[in-house]
């Protein structure tokens, strides 16, 4: 009896070690794998390919820390497209005439699109909308202009006709679209801003008064003024240097 209890000791407890042993020697094997594949993949494909190796190191060693989002470049955090601008006008304009942001996001990126394909200034188209409607979608006046733009339907049904009709008056898209399609209808007579926007505010509203043309001009100048901005603070924001990224 006394001679068979360390016997069963040692049969239970001698395969304990080899097991730990070998899958220590696994865990370390596939760490060097993975630091000569990171010296590849970073030559071939850049600093991201780290990030992606101390991911799967953390999972395999937990004693190792990844990478946080804080420690990524700063390239891959940074919001890419034009939706940053359209943003920023729209907040803008959202505190400047108290309406929901969403929407004048939203009314920005659509002139941005319509001013590119007529080659129209967005800001222009902006400034005009703010002037007629105060970005108010709903807008009506007595004399029946409708929408952003304070457009008449029935004096301009071609235009209307491919966006669904004159029932599109309403419509953020259309309404814009057509707008801008007129002003940039009335540039093309003229060859000058003043007498095309005198023209637009005659053909859109009653109103017709002198002002009218230094009004959308000085919104104009404040929404050019709200982009550089904008542009300013993301050229400081680029030239500022990434973090580094700690090493493994």
């Amino acid at each position: 009896m006394a001679k068979s209890h360390p016997a069963k000791f040692q049969q239970d407890s001698a395969p304990q070690f080899p097991v730990w042993a070998s899958s220590m020697v696994a865990a370390l094997t596939l760490a060097i794998s993975l630091i000569s594949l990171n010296t590849i993949l970073t030559s071939t494909y850049g600093s991201s390919a780290l990030a992606m190796l101390r991911s799967g190191l953390a999972v395999l060693m937990p004693g190792s820390s990844a990478a946080t989002p804080a420690e990524q470049p700063a390239a891959v955090a940074e919001e890419s497209g034009e939706q940053p601008k359209y943003r920023a006008i729209g907040q803008f304009l959202s505190r400047r005439y108290r309406v929901s942001s969403e929407m004048t996001t939203s009314v920005v990126a659509n002139a941005h699109k319509i001013g590119a394909d007529l080659k129209l200034d967005p800001l222009l188209i902006l400034a005009v909308i703010a002037v007629e409607s105060r970005f108010n979608p709903l807008a009506e006046s007595v004399m029946g202009a409708k929408g952003l733009m304070q457009v008449i339907p029935r004096l301009h049904p071609d235009k209307f006709q491919p966006l669904g009709g004159e029932k599109a008056a309403f419509d953020t898209h259309a309404n814009i679209s057509v707008g801008a399609k007129i002003l940039k209808d009335y540039l093309r007579q003229t060859g000058d801003i003043a007498v095309a926007l005198q023209l637009y505010v005659g053909a859109s509203t009653e109103q017709n008064e002198n002002g009218y043309t230094d009004k959308v001009m000085a919104e104009r100048d404040r929404l050019t003024q709200v982009l550089r901005d904008f542009e300013a603070k993301r050229r400081t924001a680029r030239a500022q240097p990434a973090k580094p990224i700690a090493a493994i």
